[in-house]
Parts: C-alpha cells; structure tokens; sequence
C-alpha cells in the first residue's frame, strides 16, 4: 500500500509538470486541521506542518489552550471548533455544543464562553452541524455573534442543506466552504487522492479549501506535500487571505 502512495506522488509530480505553466499567480489552496484538542502526540505533529496551516480547536478538550497556544506563538491562524448538534452520532459532539433545543439566550451564552476559553481565535467552523446548519433561526444567533467579534464562519458542509452561506451573506459575514474532507478514510492511496483533487478544483477555479485531521498517515503525506509544494503549481495561503479573495465585496478586516 505505501509503494501506490509513493507511486501517487510520482504521477502527482508529474501531473503537476504537464499542466503548469509558469503564471504570475498560482491557484491557491487553503487546509484547515480539524478536531484538536483531544490526542496531544497528533496534535503536537499537526502543529508542526509548514506554512500558513489554519486549527481548528474543540473547546474545552484536554489540551484546548495548550494547542491554542502553541498555535498562536507559532504565528498559525485560529479556529474555534464549535460543535453543533447533528442528525446522527451526537454522543461525538463532545462538550459546549449548540443544539435546537436551546433558548437564545442559552445558544449565545454558550458560543460566548467556548470563544472566550482560546485567544486570537480568526472565526469558527462547524464541528458535526448537519442538523443545526439547515435551520436559519439558529444560524442568525451564530452570525449575530460572529459580527459583533467580527469573524469569519466556515461552513464545514456537513450537510449539503445548510442555509450557513444564505445566512452569512445577508449579514455580510466573510464566509468560506469547504470544497474538499482529504482524509475520510486514512490510508496513504486514498489521501494522496484527495489531495489530487485538491490541485484540481485550485486550478479549475482559482482557490480550493481542504479539511484535513491530526491523523499520522494525514499529517505526514501533507508534510511531504507542503515542503514541495511549488512544485505542483499552486500556493498555500492562510484563511485570512482566502477570505479576502473569495469576499471582496464586503471583507471586514479582521
């Protein structure tokens, strides 16, 4: 299985040589790491990817603000990790998470401490959400939140019904979402995969945005990606700068 991952990056490499021409701006992609704050050895081997990598942080994990901070004295961009009730599988979201049942009252409250636990935090993204993503009350609450802190929100799209883009956009929030998860399954073949598709849909449309987890095949294939990225014709840029290209027409400097 690892010779087809080498041989993947081999056809990577020279896929890249065949459709690059030299451009005076490359495609760019972003890769936010999800779901840290639980497995410190992952976490601490996430935290050492190179260049403008966003984390996003679950709150009150284990090693929440130790992740958080280390992240930030490492000049890396910071993500709340905001749980939100799903359609199946809650028993994973884990503590803090934003349900239905909840008041507004209760809803803000709640979103309020898990900001307040990690500093420096650039915006959130959904953890799980496939349920509350649909319902527009509860994503007006989160985007009420969001511009008063002036945030991004990434939608993680959990669920192809999420009204997080409708929502955000009449309130003229920098949105972004995910085009790509790289690792749904985690052997090395079906990773290097995904990050095929991740050079494709940056070159087909200027910018592409993965999601990505502290796993150790996940962080090590990136590792060997990122250190020759200029290879295959594209450019890692941060979600600040993502968000700029993607949202001109009502960035908030943030």
């Amino acid at each position: 299985m690892k010779y087809n991952y080498i041989f993947l990056f081999f056809l990577l490499s020279l896929f890249s040589t065949l459709t690059y021409s030299e451009q005076t701006s490359l495609p760019s992609i972003s890769i936010i790491i999800d779901d840290l704050g639980y497995k410190q050895k992952e976490d601490m081997l996430a935290l050492s990817l190179p260049g403008p990598i966003a984390y996003a942080i679950l709150p009150h994990a284990p090693y929440t603000k130790e992740v958080a901070i280390i992240a930030s004295r490492n000049g890396k961009e910071i993500l709340l990790h905001q749980p939100m009730q799903a359609l199946e599988n809650n028993d994973l979201l884990g503590p803090g998470a934003l349900t239905l049942n909840m008041t507004e009252k209760e809803f803000v409250k709640t979103l309020e401490t898990n900001i307040n636990i990690m500093s420096n935090i650039i915006g959130i993204n959904n953890h799980m959400g496939s349920l509350l993503t649909r319902h527009p009350g509860h994503m007006q609450w989160l985007m009420n939140v969001l511009k008063k802190n002036k945030y991004i929100y990434i939608d993680s799209l959990t669920s192809t019904n999420s009204v997080a883009g409708e929502i955000a956009g009449k309130n003229k929030i920098p949105f972004l979402k995910r085009d790509i998860f790289l690792d749904n399954k985690t052997d090395f073949e079906y990773i290097t995969k995904k990050i095929f598709e991740l050079i494709a849909i940056a070159k087909k449309e200027g910018t592409a945005l993965a999601i990505a987890h502290p796993h150790f095949n996940t962080i090590e294939i990136l590792s060997k990606f990122l250190q020759d990225i200029d290879k295959y014709g594209v450019k890692l840029i941060g979600i600040k700068s993502l968000t700029k290209i993607r949202n001109n027409e009502y960035y908030i400097d943030i």
